[in-house]
């Protein structure tokens, strides 16, 4: 057993904090099908005698999951798509058009990245004010476009310049123009990691909470984290529902994150070998 130790180190720590990730899932997924007396005298622990769909019901009705749903995949994926794009614009600049000053402009996306939420809080409210746009999931898919496509340009800049010279200057002499080696050459070399930021953008967006709560005032337009702290705020649910509503609010994630999968490993793959 210790020699297992010392020869696997690193697999073992991935194991270990795997089950310490798949657990807390797991005892969620049992207690969301309990009822509230079943959760209070048996406890979190203990297997379900059947299936209680009540509180996943209650959730559901209650706070309109079905809008909070589609409010969210809207805000994520309108954020993952435009973020990508702009990241890839403004990399294709910086590391293939080798504009002047590229490094202080890499540092000023850096800087955009770690400046902390809190303090964009009354500037952004302020701005979406005088710009009509507050209480809109617009204002909502602009900050976080902006807010991640500042990762992804750092992060695409580095790839981009270490892209082959050799390939843009064969383009350029079979007649290609900026554009057409951008989306031509460039971008399909750079799928991997475009997917990987695709994956990342659209999960960190789902998990929101801070700015989404502070733009989005109007039930209809609320995401589901916004509606989960809300509601549990108010002190209006049981056990049972709390565990329904994490669910439900973590599952939409889990499913994108399984259905793109291949294409986050096969990104990283490709970074790993590069």
């Amino acid at each position: 057993m210790t020699g297992a130790l010392r020869r696997y180190p690193v697999l073992i720590a991935l194991c270990i904090a795997a089950l310490f990730m798949i657990v807390p899932f797991l005892i969620v997924t049992l207690n969301a099908f309990k009822s509230p007396a079943e959760y209070s005298q048996n406890g979190p622990l203990s297997l379900p005698d059947g299936l209680y769909l009540d509180g996943l019901k209650d959730f559901w009705e209650r706070v309109d999951y079905t809008q909070k749903l589609v409010n969210s995949l809207l805000i994520s994926g309108g954020v993952a798509v435009l973020a990508v794009i702009l990241s890839i614009l403004n990399a294709y600049a910086i590391g293939i058009g080798r504009i002047k000053g590229r490094t202080w402009v890499l540092a000023f996306f850096v800087l955009a990245n770690m400046l902390p939420q809190e303090a964009l809080v009354y500037p952004i409210y302020y701005l979406s004010k005088e710009a009509g746009l507050y209480d809109t999931r617009l204002s909502v898919i602009i900050v976080f476009t902006v807010i991640q496509a500042a990762f992804g340009t750092y992060l695409l800049s580095s790839v981009l310049g270490q892209f082959p010279r050799e390939i843009i200057e064969a383009a350029r002499i079979d007649g290609a123009n900026k554009w057409q080696i951008l989306w031509r050459i460039v971008v399909p070399v750079s799928r991997p990691t475009i997917g990987v930021l695709l994956v990342f953008f659209f999960i960190w967006t789902w998990n929101e909470f801070l700015l989404p709560l502070v733009m989005l005032i109007s039930n209809d337009n609320q995401t589901v984290s916004v509606a989960l702290g809300v509601l549990q705020g108010q002190r209006l649910m049981d056990a049972t529902m709390t565990n329904a509503a994490a669910l439900l609010g973590v599952l939409p994630a889990l499913v994108f994150f399984l259905v793109f999968q291949r294409t986050l490993t096969r990104g990283i793959a490709v970074g790993a070998v590069k």
